[in-house]
């Protein structure tokens, strides 16, 4: 097998790249240690760049299989309605000071990866998030963030329980305890390495936001001992066999290996990937076998001939319609070709004729097809004028609720099917 031919079959997982400046330019990037993982457990990593414009360009990387996102500045705010009173304008300050690297908005980025998150909440495309990705994902489904985990816990009166989420002299090396709650993935993944007891990791930590109301459809995986989530899932959409995963983790699992070493801390570090590629997998034969199209059949010349005449009176009979002029003559012999197609195959369904009908292929009840025409147009003209009106983001969202409710039609519709057949059959 070629590597094109791979790179049709793979399922791909789309990932956001995150700007930095170097050599006085803007670059993107995406950490490798994602990278590699995804590849090594049979997915293809497209990297979306963080561009201005972007989020208005993403149809054109469908199809979408998964979502994984990761680092990045911290959240615009605004987005998720932050309590800004709990912190003082000093506070406030001195966190952007601390923290410069990250308290600098990037809202391009934050268009772009609310507009993933909340396309894989619709349409139920497996979605890991690292870190900001977790929190991405929170916000989508309508929880808020802490603007500063250490400082707003600590007014919360948890200072006997303080944590450390962020440590610049020690980045990589930096780890801190949480408490795995049984019966979750993460505790299945973790369960070798976890005393019954007390059921704690030691995790890597590189952020001072963090989850503060989780969203309502979320459970928590697993808390800091100061109280702060560091791993939320949705149960009704786990289970990576059947192409669902929607998850996110506030440490890296990625990032936590021995120094100078690839070795990881623990063995189940690269379970979230493993599993998460095997939901993208899995999503893809999913949407796969919901759009594969039979083939057509191969016909002899003569069908090959018959089929031809009839294409021809239907065209015919459409353009009657279309102009409002009577048939020639001479066109009769060739009308009479298609009417008699539809009046004796009786292979046709009910549904089938209807739609022949409808493109003019028979002049019986074309008064009301014509009628329903001129609705329908009606109809387009009032949802245009209406449109015209609306903003761009409002649109947007309108065409996302639209491609949800196709795969709804689409899956209630295979069910429905699916359910004739066994009738059928039994």
């Amino acid at each position: 097998m070629t590597s094109c031919d791979l790179a049709t079959i793979l399922p791909r997982v789309l990932i956001v790249s995150r700007r930095t400046v170097r050599k006085n330019k803007f670059v993107n990037f995406v950490g490798e240690y994602h990278l590699d993982l995804i590849v090594g457990y049979g997915a293809v990593p497209v990297i979306v760049p963080r561009v201005t414009g972007v989020h208005m360009l993403l149809d054109s990387f469908e199809p979408i299989h998964g979502v994984l996102l990761c680092e990045g500045e911290d959240i615009d705010p605004s987005l998720y309605e932050a309590e800004m009173s709990v912190l003082s304008s000093e506070e406030l300050e001195e966190i952007r000071q601390f923290h410069a690297s990250d308290t600098a908005i990037d809202q391009e980025k934050d268009s772009i990866e609310l507009r993933l998150a909340k396309l894989c909440l619709e349409r139920n495309i497996p979605y890991l998030g690292i870190c900001r990705g977790s929190q991405v994902l929170n916000v989508a489904c309508g929880g808020t963030l802490y603007l500063d985990v250490e400082k707003e816990i600590s007014k919360n009166g948890q200072e006997v329980n303080k944590v450390v989420h962020m440590d610049y002299n020690n980045y990589d090396g930096h780890r801190h305890d949480v408490k795995v709650l049984e019966n979750t993935p993460l505790h299945d993944w973790f369960q070798d390495s976890l005393e019954d007891e007390k059921m704690e990791l030691r995790v890597n930590s590189y952020h001072h936001q963090g989850v503060k109301r989780l969203a309502q459809r979320f459970v928590p995986m697993a808390f800091a001992p100061d109280g702060l989530i560091e791993g939320f899932y949705d149960p009704d959409a786990y289970n990576p066999e059947e192409g669902k995963f929607i998850m996110g983790l506030q440490f890296h699992p990625e990032r936590m290996r021995h120094q100078d070493s690839d070795e990881f801390d623990y063995p189940g570090c690269p379970a979230a990937y493993k599993e998460f590629v095997k939901a993208v997998v899995a999503y893809q034969k999913k949407l796969n076998s919901s759009t594969n199209v039979p083939k057509g059949l191969k016909l002899d010349q003569e069908m090959e001939n018959k089929r031809k005449i009839i294409v021809r009176s239907f065209s015919i009979a459409r353009n009657m319609y279309a102009t409002g002029c009577e048939t020639p003559p001479s066109k009769l012999s060739v009308l009479e070709a298609g009417a008699e197609f539809l009046e004796s195959n009786t292979a046709l369904t009910i549904q089938q004729e209807k739609r022949l009908k409808q493109m003019g292929a028979t002049v019986r009840n074309a008064s009301s097809f014509l009628e329903r025409l001129n609705k329908n147009e009606e109809r387009e003209r009032v949802a245009r004028n209406i449109m015209g009106k609306m903003s761009i983001e409002q649109l947007c969202e309108l065409r996302s609720f639209y491609h949800m409710m196709e795969q709804i039609s689409s899956e209630v519709m295979e069910r429905k099917l699916q359910d004739q057949v066994h009738e059928v059959s039994c």
